[in-house]
């Protein structure tokens, strides 16, 4: 008899080997299946950061609204059911365990990645929930992902940065270009990014694309009068102040990107300012500066997320000595990571998440190297365990960051809920 295990297993099994993208596959894995994404009302959100924040401001307000909402999101930080969630809650493990004994000659047959296949599993879960809307996060840059099969209500690129070179491109320009593949003909487009050049070469390439309308949420100089506090992020945002859970500067600018893309909704699924305000105070965002005790869990991953993370530290003041558990992977920049957190941290305990790909493990004397060359005060244990338990005696705040690994594998030692659940 297969277990959840078991189908764990044969899905991880498909992520070994480079990044494959394009459409085919996911496509002809779907028309298998009955096309179920065809039958689905989505919305889409691509970008570089801010993407997770985004698709949970929408699935907040959404439900607040009394709909029924999917959210297909990645990667998961300790359980692989995280991805898909109905209503805030995990599709069950037998479901999953159906759906990859049925379909695996033909997942093998296609050469589908595990992307593809939990993509396309997304999609089925939602049909079966008959849920009202889908939230869809893409999971590779956006024109070739294996989400762009839809066309949604609504596509909305939060920002752009340099991440995943090897796949979109070593400049904004051409990471844009990728990230933009998703706006569609007769499609809203809605998009976040700050820098106004980057903004409008996105701009253009909506309307290339025959979206329209296309809304730039900093056209107005987007969120003013931004205060961060210990309970989350109060802001002024198209004539009305809002209010989120969620500690950082940088979340005012994902939620004016959410309220943007919510005003751009049909009127059938628009929601009030009433709605909208209840909804946003509601957001649940595992792994982005959630806090457990004297334990801090955030999953940046780049340069960009670095510091607007260290930004939100400086923020809240958290208990000193803070003490960062830091793990990498290798094909990230590891080093403007390191630089972005030294300042408002302690001390780096540098190790290897467990889950991290064998592939992609960055190697540790670089790093500790790096920080003496700096100046700072870092140590090294290779086992994550250990590392774990020398953090926890030197920090009165101990920061679990650098990946979802680092976090997801952090919080599955501490036994700490991703989800509250």
């Amino acid at each position: 008899m297969t277990t959840y295990g078991d189908s764990l297993d044969f899905l991880y099994a498909r992520t070994t080997g480079a990044w494959k993208l394009g459409l085919e596959r996911v496509s002809a894995f779907l028309d298998l299946i009955g096309n179920p994404h065809r039958e689905l009302v989505t919305l889409h959100v691509a970008g570089t950061n801010g993407k997770g924040s985004v698709c949970a401001g929408l699935e907040a307000v959404l439900r607040a609204e009394g709909l029924k909402v999917g959210k297909y999101t990645s990667p998961h930080l300790v359980d692989f059911r995280e991805r898909f969630l109905v209503n805030g809650a995990p599709v069950p493990a037998d479901q999953i365990v159906e759906f990859v004994a049925r379909w695996t000659p033909d997942v093998e047959r296609l050469g589908a990645t595990f992307f593809e296949a939990t993509t396309a599993m997304a999609f089925e879960f939602f049909r079966q929930a008959a849920v009202d809307v889908a939230v869809i996060e893409t999971g590779l840059g956006g024109r070739l992902d294996a989400t762009n099969v839809i066309t949604p209500l609504v596509a909305g690129v939060t920002n752009i940065g340099i991440d995943h070179v090897e796949y979109l491109g070593d400049t904004k320009e051409l990471i844009a270009a990728e990230k933009a593949g998703i706006f569609k003909r007769g499609v809203p487009a809605v998009i976040g990014e700050v820098d106004a050049e980057v903004a409008a070469l996105l701009r253009q390439l909506a309307l290339a694309a025959g979206s329209g309308p296309v809304t730039l949420a900093y056209a107005s100089g987007g969120p003013t009068d931004v205060r961060v506090t210990q309970a989350g992020t109060r802001f002024s945002y198209a004539g009305h102040a809002w209010e989120l859970p969620l500690i950082g500067a940088h979340q005012a600018a994902n939620g004016a990107m959410t309220l943007a893309m919510l005003n751009a909704l049909p009127d059938r699924y628009r929601p009030s300012q009433a709605v909208a305000a209840a909804g946003l105070r509601q957001i649940v965002l595992p792994g982005r500066f959630q806090r457990s005790g004297r334990y801090l869990f955030d999953v940046a991953h780049n340069p960009a997320g670095a510091r607007v993370l260290a930004d939100a530290i400086r923020a809240v003041e958290p208990e000193p000595p803070v003490v960062a558990l830091l793990s990498v992977l290798g094909d990230k920049d590891w080093r403007g990571i390191m630089d972005a957190l030294a300042p408002v941290v302690d001390s780096f305990v540098l190790t290897v998440a467990p889950t991290s790909p064998p592939s992609r493990t960055w190697s540790l004397p670089e790093p500790l190297a790096y920080a003496r060359e700096q100046g700072w005060q870092a140590v090294v244990h290779r086992d994550f365990d250990r590392a774990l338990v020398r953090a926890a005696e030197t920090g009165a705040t101990v920061l679990a960051t650098g990946s979802f690994h680092t976090v997801g594998d952090a919080m599955d030692r501490l036994e700490v809920s991703p989800t509250g659940r």
